[in-house]
């Protein structure tokens, strides 16, 4: 996968993730980080259940970085102690 695919990925599987975990965006540089960090955490997840990781810019691949994303998420404010959910 080229390096701008990698980019829209991480976009799109990162805002979506933030509005499923923080009922908000994160900002694009970070959503941006967050997918592409799901992405890898996702496909590294697949594999351990003898799935597929991510493969390219297609559906299947969106949504692992997504699930990915959430999970990193969800570690990540189980870590601090906080969650952002609950500020509004």
């Amino acid at each position: 996968m080229s390096i701008l695919a990698w980019i829209v990925l991480g976009l799109i599987a990162g805002f979506v993730s933030s509005l499923i975990v923080n009922r908000r965006g994160e900002g694009m540089l970070l959503d941006i980080v967050l997918g592409v960090v799901g992405a890898i955490v996702g496909g590294w997840i697949m594999a351990a259940f003898g799935g597929e990781g991510v493969s390219g810019l297609n559906l299947y691949s969106i949504v692992i970085a997504i699930v990915g994303a959430v999970v990193v998420l969800v570690i990540l404010h189980a870590v601090r102690g906080t969650s952002r959910a609950r500020e509004y």
